[in-house]
């Protein structure tokens, strides 16, 4: 009987391989260069992790794989990690509290119950600074990754969670009840927003406007304190979107401001931040202040991003260069000829070839083919350039090597 893989999940092909390492390798190259340090979290989380005083909304927990414990050590709920940034802020509080500032990275699974079950991150940290310099670097970082790996355009979208959590400030919901209603709003849920125009009918214009402005200079963020100058409590919301945005265009970089953006993230306290490439997102991020707190730590301030590395894999173009492969082949099989292409194969990989042992496979993949001999006791080298079909035996690797290094 055939066995399917799950449905939801993916192999990763030698080619898929390629692509994979490549953008993990100009991601962890950058995070590194910018001080950034590697770190790993385990596959299984404690339920109550991502539970803890609403760090996910009712909609995000309804998706994540859990089962009881029962027969290993804990006999508690785990869970398969539906997140990267979480875990990392636990294992910040396990191990890295003692850094005033800590730069770390990562490049992890992680799982939900839909339709790709299992997706891959590339995700960086800056925890312990509340500067807007912090988001500002955060951005220009993952700029950096995605312009190395040759993807453009780019469009850098931002917002603020400030701004909704202080239009529905005035509702006296818990920190639980308004994750669930930030996120049905966000999605624009009718029901939900008609509920709020019965509520609070002085919510209704600021939240249509939340949802229909957009602008891409510094001038429109200045422009939306007159707009909402009836609701103070979203101003500091909004000045330090105005900090970002200023500190993004003086580099050069652009951006659109879009308020309505901040659908699912649900720990998110400040700046919000996501990157598409023509209407594809490709990653995003922001600012999470309350999240360590929540889960057991001090107050500490946080921000951090995820590319998003599936997306990522059909985007870039990808050119793999390798040594020319060589097959070698042992005439009779005997112990000499074996031994000799051993022999052979180590030093062709010493020299950046890649050496195949001749197990039935086909040579035309093959730039050379190195069959190995004996004539009386001593071993004779045949080469054969697949190009141009000809032949050379010699009694000598190291002229073999010679033809072969002349092309």
């Amino acid at each position: 009987m055939k066995v399917s893989k799950c449905k939801g999940t993916r192999d990763l092909m030698p080619q898929d391989m390629a692509r994979f390492r490549h953008i993990e390798g100009v991601f962890r190259g950058c995070c590194l260069k910018w001080g950034y340090e590697e770190v790993r979290t385990p596959t299984l989380e404690y339920l109550h992790l991502f539970t803890s005083a609403g760090t996910l909304t009712p909609s995000m927990l309804g998706r994540v794989y859990s089962f009881l414990d029962w027969n290993g050590w804990s006999g508690e709920r785990v869970v398969l990690r539906p997140d990267g940034t979480i875990p990392a802020a636990r294992l910040y509080i396990e191990g890295l509290v003692h850094r005033p500032i800590a730069r770390l990275f990562y490049v992890e699974n992680v799982f939900a119950f839909e339709e790709t079950r299992e997706r891959w991150q590339c995700g960086a940290e800056l925890i312990g600074s509340a500067k807007p310099e912090g988001d500002a670097e955060l951005v220009v970082l993952a700029l950096e990754i995605l312009t190395q790996l040759g993807i453009e355009p780019v469009e850098v979208r931002l917002s603020h969670a400030g701004l909704l959590k202080g239009l529905l400030g005035s509702l006296d919901l818990s920190s639980e009840e308004q994750a669930e209603l930030m996120d049905k709003i966000l999605a624009q849920d009718a029901e939900t927003m008609g509920e709020i125009k019965h509520r609070a009918p002085e919510l209704e214009k600021p939240l249509s406007l939340l949802f229909a402005l957009k602008g891409s200079s510094q001038g429109f963020v200045q422009n939306l304190k007159g707009i909402f100058e009836a609701f103070p409590a979203i101003m500091p919301a909004i000045d330090d979107l105005a900090r970002i945005a200023d500190t993004l265009s003086a580099m050069g970089y652009g951006y659109q401001i879009d308020l309505a953006s901040a659908r699912g993230f649900e720990y998110y306290t400040g700046v919000i931040f996501q990157f598409y490439n023509s209407a594809q997102k490709i990653g995003g991020g922001g600012r999470y202040d309350e999240l360590i707190p929540l889960i057991g730590g001090g107050k500490i301030p946080a921000s951090g991003f995820a590319l998003y590395l599936d997306e990522l894999m059909h985007l870039i173009k990808l050119e793999v260069t390798s040594g020319a492969r060589v097959l070698i082949k042992a005439e009779t099989g005997t112990g000499d000829e074996l031994k000799g292409c051993f022999e052979v194969a180590s030093l062709l990989r010493d020299r950046g070839y890649i050496a195949e042992l001749d197990l039935g496979q086909e040579p035309r993949d093959f730039r050379w083919v190195i069959s190995i001999g004996k004539k009386g006791d001593a071993l004779l080298f045949q080469l054969r350039d697949e190009i141009s079909g000809g032949k050379r035996s010699e009694a000598s690797f190291e002229l073999i090597l010679r033809h072969m290094e002349a092309g």
